[in-house]
């Protein structure tokens, strides 16, 4: 597994703390999946704004068909988030 370096929660400012506290308000704890941004806040930012804007927006599928689906994927691709 390579490693990629990354700003743990308890040293995370400015944006990123902003994004980190986001995240443990919506999920409880920090995901690896923004921890790997979390050199660059404003990259870290929009792709948070992003992914809710995909999840919580109306569409063809709703949210828990949206969820299953990334499941689905992170798991053929061997994801472990």
């Amino acid at each position: 597994m390579p490693f990629i370096q990354t700003i743990a929660p308890h040293d995370a400012t400015g944006l990123v703390k902003e994004e980190y506290d986001r995240a443990v308000r919506r999920a409880g704890k920090v995901f690896n999946i923004l921890s790997v941004q979390s050199l660059r806040g404003d990259i870290l930012r929009a792709s948070m704004d992003i992914y809710i804007a995909l999840m919580r927006t109306r569409g063809a599928l709703t949210r828990a068909q949206k969820e299953m689906i990334a499941v689905l994927v992170s798991r053929a691709n061997d994801c472990f988030y």
